[in-house]
């Protein structure tokens, strides 16, 4: 069956000729190589471009490894291009020592349209803008969206909702057969593919901190936290001494990496952010279920995440927002600080969001909208729930939504 990734196709297919060399970026094993390869491909036939005007290369493949040395891959992509107008397709282009000059060398050839993908130690955002300078194009591919998950499930919706708030949307899931193998699979991942990579390619000497700190992020997913509060806890609770730097520098490579993604403070009123504390987010709830063994499963913070992500994958960027008012218990004399969960800006587009797994009572009702009251601006502002819900509109514009609704409606920021 084939599983359509519409959001980060018709992202390539925009970028086609712009002159640039697109960057397929995201962690291993979440689709990057389907998409360009299958999808990409597939479509560009739809179009009627003839398969020999595609240069596709696995770069991981045995019978290319020679291909792995930059004179030689340059040599025959050349050759294989011969001057015709071709797109050029490298897969898992890290394997290639230099391969920035090999790209910045294919870049000056005319009409070769250049796509590569790479997987998360190599290939990171900060790559594409330094080494291409300012001609490279990132398209950031994430794990399996809810609505991306629940088209290929071959069960019920309700089915489909609850397999992918425990084990999350890693494509290769669906091939599992039963919770073990799921189970099993995720872990595997996370030990022995994203961070024993990391650990080489970055010489990390504290390997044992390192799994403490995703440890402690998986834990404290949704929660403010900061670099201090992370090396005073594995002081205290695993007698690490690990020092503030050397946690600031280990967040920084598990951000690069893309296993966590930082959610930092904005103050909505002061338009300024706050250096720290900030949010980090898994880049798959399942990844982050399974090194917890499956044992926190607090739904809320669980909902929260792929809220997160969904954002992310829809395009946005995502802070925390932050805003200020007098406290409710008559205190004149000051202001506290009231959070908004997310807010999501792409373009001219914002929408401040609030996650509330349950919203039973008045007060707990009127504790998510209360931040909102204080934003004096006509921005749109949407509380998702756990619950399957119909949408509302409150006297004060506040839209409330079902999480599934949510996820499954590509406009239901705008219902």
């Amino acid at each position: 069956m084939e599983i359509k990734r519409d959001r980060y196709l018709n992202r390539l297919i925009k970028k086609k000729w712009n002159g640039s060399v697109k960057v397929v970026t995201g962690i291993r094993r979440c689709g990057k190589s389907y998409l360009l390869f299958k999808l990409f491909r597939d479509h560009l036939m739809s179009e009627g471009v003839e398969p020999d005007n595609i240069v596709a290369i696995a770069l991981d493949a045995i019978p290319n490894m020679r291909l792995r040395e930059p004179m030689a891959l340059y040599e025959e992509v050349v050759e294989r291009v011969n001057g015709r107008r071709c797109y050029v397709m490298l897969d898992e282009i890290q394997y290639v020592r230099g391969f920035e000059d090999v790209l910045n060398g294919l870049r000056q050839i005319p009409d070769i349209d250049i796509y590569v993908t790479g997987s998360n130690s190599k290939m990171l955002s900060k790559d594409v803008i330094t080494e291409f300078r300012g001609r490279g194009d990132e398209v950031r591919v994430r794990p399996f969206s809810f609505s991306e998950f629940a088209t290929a499930y071959p069960g019920r919706e309700e089915e489909a909702w609850k397999l992918y708030r425990r084990f999350g949307g890693m494509p290769e899931l669906l091939t599992k057969t039963d919770d073990e193998e799921k189970t099993a699979y995720l872990q595997n991942l996370m030990k022995e593919v994203y961070l024993k990579d990391i650990k080489e390619r970055n010489d990390i000497r504290l390997e044992g901190e390192l799994d403490m700190m995703v440890d402690f992020l998986c834990s404290s997913v949704g929660s403010l936290t900061n670099p201090l509060k992370i090396s005073n806890t594995l002081k205290t609770v695993n007698r690490s001494a690990i020092d503030n730097e050397t946690v600031s520098r280990y967040l920084e490579i598990l951000e690069e990496s893309f296993l966590f993604e930082r959610s930092k403070r904005y103050d909505i009123r002061g338009k300024r952010y706050f250096d720290t504390p900030s949010k980090y987010y898994a880049a798959d709830a399942g990844l982050r279920n399974a090194r917890l063994n499956f044992r926190q499963q607090e739904e809320t913070h669980i909902m929260e995440n792929i809220i997160y992500n969904e954002l992310r994958s829809r395009g946005f960027s995502v802070d925390v927002g932050v805003v200020e008012a007098r406290p409710t218990n008559g205190d004149t004399t000051g202001y506290v600080q009231m959070e908004i969960d997310f807010v999501a800006n792409k373009g001219s587009q914002r929408y401040y969001i609030q996650s509330a797994y349950r919203m039973p009572e008045k007060d707990k009702e009127d504790q998510e909208i209360r931040p909102f009251l204080k934003v004096r601006d006509s921005f749109k502002k949407v509380v998702v729930v756990g619950d399957d819900t119909y949408p509302k509109r409150d006297e004060n514009g506040v839209v409330t939504i079902g999480i599934r609704q949510f996820l499954l409606d590509e406009d239901s920021l705008d219902l």
